[in-house]
């Protein structure tokens, strides 16, 4: 069966996957577990001046602490992301299973929290498939219908929440096939910006083109 970080890493990039199922998961980089903390004291970031300043944010307290309360006043599950009925929730599905951070109730949808920056707008693609795998086992585990995720970017007070429509579950169809069909090193990939953060970069023989030989 496989784990929403597989689905999520599939979509990001196949070669990836195939070597963290041949080294085992990596370590969780240092800092990630106390930013995702953060999304747990939202009510103390909002009122406790000194916690505020020892977080680990990326942004200014003054934009912070707005960015909360404008959530605070839009969201309707506002209370339950500050304190979710379900906490690193085990989701077992019927095709995949893995940890959501906050299972919320009525309506019921899952809230993964990621530690790092969000896009512009929506949410990347990786993280998209997570989520929708997330939901899908939510759903396989209620026998009931679940038709969105949250997804929470807590050193930036950003929360975004994702329908599940045709083209997110086509996505992560996608990469369930992806995942079942690796059963050696899928071919390189052609993007510097996949390439420059990985852990496998210095290993992985992955070749990238420059901007100049994609358009001679």
């Amino acid at each position: 069966m496989h784990t929403f970080r597989d689905l999520a890493t599939a979509a990001y990039c196949p070669r990836k996957l195939y070597y963290r199922r041949r080294d085992g998961e990596p370590t969780i980089p240092d800092g990630v577990e106390d930013v995702r903390q953060l999304a747990f004291d939202y009510d103390t970031l909002r009122s406790v001046d000194a916690a505020l300043l020892a977080a680990p944010i990326e942004v200014s307290p003054g934009t912070y602490r707005e960015r909360l309360g404008r959530l605070a006043r839009r969201l309707d599950y506002w209370d339950g992301l500050v304190d979710p009925p379900r906490r690193d929730a085990l989701l077992t599905g019927r095709e995949c299973r893995g940890i959501a951070h906050k299972v919320l109730e009525a309506p019921l949808v899952p809230s993964l929290v990621f530690a790092g920056e969000p896009p512009d707008e929506g949410v990347w693609e990786p993280q998209t498939v997570r989520l929708v795998a997330a939901a899908k086992a939510l759903a396989w585990e209620h026998e009931t219908t679940v038709e969105r995720a949250v997804a929470e970017y807590p050193a930036y007070g950003v929360v975004r929440e994702i329908d599940l429509t045709v083209r997110r579950k086509a996505a992560y169809r996608k990469a369930v096939r992806t995942a079942e069909t690796i059963d050696g090193p899928p071919s390189r990939v052609d993007s510097d910006a996949k390439c420059a953060p990985c852990e496998y970069r210095e290993t992985c023989g992955t070749t990238t083109r420059s901007l100049a030989s994609m358009l001679s």
